[in-house]
């Protein structure tokens, strides 16, 4: 129908409940289409991957926006080909080759972290005050980057095994924008036009390792305090960008074992997602599918003095980008 509202759709990577293989899929309304070539026809070998869809976006999304309207009218839990969401074993939703994490990039984060660390003395009132007064000075000059490993990823719904060798692992959910294009010393003006979609990623961090003891002058430790297998917990989907408004205006809501911990919208962002793209993208080329991270708002353990603990469960939402839930459980000794 002329005019009509285009039918909003995500992508999803899934386990093939006939071959239990990875499959890629084209979600909507609880339903999921396993993408083929016969549904789906990309350049290549014919293997329907989210980085070949990522990677041929101009030719895949004519096709996916069809099979979204054809959706709205033939699907059903019995409709050929579709299957039901919650039937199916979600996979970390794609493969990037580089992980861009961006640390203290919320305004109340920031001020909290100070607080708790006693940053220059003083009171927490005056340590608030002084941190919050800083804030807008902050935003002129440069994010703070670090690198994140791939090998770290899960699926949003794996359980997190809690390493032995510490009790200080915590939570921090995040907005994620997965790159489209190659993007190389962009301008904020530009930066968006080389974003795909955005997805979640639950970046768990060791607190204890954060700082190294042994180096003090070496400063922050983050290979050793983000990297564990399955401290990326990432998806359950890719919201195309098309279908997000405005990056800065989602809610980002982390519940532990009932109970909110982290609620906060993008908007208290320093450096907005455009601004980190871009500023990025002049130290190294941003390739297609990797994640920028940008950053988790107030709220996790450090903040209320509760680290993760055997039998907690993580329920983690942002606007439009699904559900996360993650079991802990404590490493079991060898």
């Amino acid at each position: 129908m002329a005019g009509a509202e285009p039918v909003t759709y995500s992508l999803i990577t899934f386990t093939d409940p006939n071959t239990g293989e990875p499959r890629t899929g084209l979600e909507t309304g609880g339903q999921v289409l396993p993408l083929t070539d016969a549904n789906l026809d990309l350049p290549g070998d014919g293997s329907i991957t989210m980085e070949a869809v990522i990677e041929h976006w101009d030719k895949a999304e004519p096709q996916l926006d069809l099979l979204a309207e054809q959706s709205s009218t033939e699907q059903s839990s019995d409709a050929p080909g579709w299957l039901n969401s919650e039937e199916l074993t979600v996979l970390a939703p794609l493969q990037p080759r580089q992980v861009l994490q961006a640390g203290a990039n919320y305004r109340q984060h920031v001020i909290d972290l100070a607080v708790a660390h006693r940053d220059g003395g003083g009171t927490e009132e005056e340590i608030r005050a002084r941190i919050t007064a800083t804030m807008d000075r902050r935003a002129e000059g440069t994010p703070y980057f670090f690198i994140g490993l791939p090998t770290a990823m899960a699926s949003a719904t794996e359980d997190l095994v809690l390493p032995s060798y510490s009790k200080t692992h915590d939570w921090e959910l995040e907005l994620a924008a997965v790159i489209g294009k190659r993007a190389f010393r962009v301008s904020p003006e530009e930066a968006l036009d080389h974003v795909f979609g955005y997805t979640m990623v639950n970046d768990i961090t060791t607190r204890e390792l954060v700082f190294r003891k042994d180096m003090p002058a070496i400063g922050s430790d983050w290979f050793r305090a983000k990297n564990a297998p399955g401290f990326l917990p990432t998806g359950p989907l890719v919201l195309p960008a098309k279908f997000v408004e405005d990056p800065q205006d989602l809610m980002v809501t982390l519940r532990l074992n009932g109970e909110t911990m982290q609620k906060e919208s993008t908007a208290d962002m320093i450096f907005t997602v455009a601004q980190l793209i871009s500023h990025a993208s002049q130290q190294m080329p941003l390739l297609p599918g990797d994640l920028i991270l940008t950053g988790s708002p107030s709220g996790n353990g450090a903040h209320w003095g509760r680290m993760l603990r055997d039998g907690d469960v993580m329920e983690g939402t942002i606007t439009g980008l699904g559900t996360q839930l993650v079991h802990c459980r404590d490493e079991v000794a060898p």
